[in-house]
């Protein structure tokens, strides 16, 4: 399933608008920018079978886009790894989805060290050939995708910074009822 191309639209263009003035993307309680799209297309998972939006459902999930050569994404990492561990209890889900942007980047065996030097224990999607990545039309590393446990997106972040805005995101959407 390949993501709705207006929603493609309005989370990249919001995404331009927002980046270039350092905001996240924001909704009142309630909106959405719309379904879960695609997990499917990652060439393989680490340290989890492959996921899917419905077996997801239910939970609050982060998708976090990454590359391990990214700076932005290593300042980034302690925080999304703060949050898997500290709401893995109360229904988060963190989904890495490492995208290359080098050549280098490409391999799986250095992927793994990585992962394991970086303390990464959540699921990670290889996604080396970009499905993923265009399946949710992303634009940026790293990127946040907060998804209710509806499966709807509500909240998306773009580049490092604004955690504890982001935390307040996981945490109010662990408190929405299902």
């Amino acid at each position: 399933m390949r993501i709705d191309r207006r929603l493609a639209l309005k989370v990249g263009g919001l995404a331009l608008a927002l980046t270039s003035l350092g905001l996240a993307g924001y909704l009142n309680a309630g909106d959405s920018y719309g379904a879960m799209p695609s997990l499917v297309g990652a060439s393989q998972w680490l340290n989890s079978p492959p996921l899917d939006a419905p077996a997801l459902k239910g939970k609050v999930v982060l998708v976090d886009f990454w590359t391990w050569d990214c700076i932005n994404c290593q300042r980034s990492l302690p925080h999304v790894n703060d949050w898997a561990r500290r709401y893995a209890d109360q229904g988060l889900v963190v989904v890495g989805v490492h995208t290359p942007e080098y050549d280098y980047e490409h391999d799986v065996a250095t992927l793994r060290d990585k992962v394991a030097m970086l303390g990464i224990a959540y699921p990670v999607a290889v996604d080396n050939d970009h499905q993923v990545w265009n399946a949710w039309g992303n634009q940026f590393w790293p990127a946040h995708y907060f998804v209710d446990r509806k499966g709807q997106v509500r909240h998306v972040h773009f580049g490092e910074g604004d955690y504890g805005a982001q935390e307040q995101v996981i945490q109010a959407l662990l408190d929405e009822k299902a």
